[in-house]
């Protein structure tokens, strides 16, 4: 045994002093630094990032009134990124759920700050007027600074709606014109970028459409769009 521990200890003395000499080149150290930093680096490259959002059509300009009366419209919202949905205030089926829906848009996007914006066009501009749709914005804990609610003329509305979002809007032939539920209207949430351009539909109906949103939002303010 005692020859057997002193072979091994020779052995370890001869590897002991061959790392010895190796740690004191600098070569090794330049080495060691080089893979240290390209490690990381060649982990991220490696990391397969998701494609960029499509471009699925471009708004033309619109103006409108908020809830609070005011002008507001495509030139208050270029430069930003923002969230359309469709609503009217009298709606007894679809309307508030869509409503809960944006006000966790609005609750969980508060870290995009001001480039992140959410907008929901009346689809009964008639009754809803700005002081109705203030009303309403108070009732659904609405923040004026991420939230806008639009009305205006009804043709218009229609045409921004249906020809620029690309979503339905109109209220079936054939009812009375007290039948609320013969108004119907588009439950996808619109992603529009800065430049005013389509970038994505999310079915509100769907678990995950609020998690999808934002984390494709995320994206479009992180790529620049």
């Amino acid at each position: 045994m005692t020859a057997i521990k002193k072979f091994a200890a020779r052995v370890g003395d001869a590897v002991g002093a061959r790392i010895y000499t190796l740690v004191g080149k600098p070569a090794f150290w330049a080495v060691f630094i080089l893979i240290g930093v390209a490690w990381p680096i060649a982990r991220t490259m490696a990391i397969q990032l998701p494609p960029p959002l499509p471009v699925l059509g471009t708004l033309p300009d619109f103006h409108f009134k908020n809830q609070y009366g005011q002008d507001f419209g495509s030139s208050e919202l270029k430069g930003r990124i923002w969230v359309a949905n469709f609503i009217f205030t009298r709606c007894p089926t679809e309307c508030p759920r869509f409503t809960k829906e944006m006000f966790q848009l609005q609750h969980r996007g508060r870290g995009l700050g001001q480039a992140f914006h959410l907008v929901s066009f009346s689809v009964d501009p008639e009754h809803d007027t700005p002081e109705v749709l203030l009303e309403y914005a108070k009732r659904n804990r609405v923040s004026p600074r991420a939230w806008t609610f639009l009305t205006g003329d009804p043709e218009q509305i229609k045409r921004t709606v249906v020809d620029g979002l690309k979503t339905s809007m109109g209220r079936e032939p054939g009812k009375d014109d007290d039948d609320l539920t013969a108004i119907f209207h588009g439950t996808h949430f619109v992603l529009i970028d800065p430049e005013m351009r389509i970038r994505g539909y999310y079915d509100s109906h769907e678990d995950d459409a609020v998690d999808r949103l934002l984390r494709d939002a995320g994206l479009l303010a992180n790529r620049g769009y």
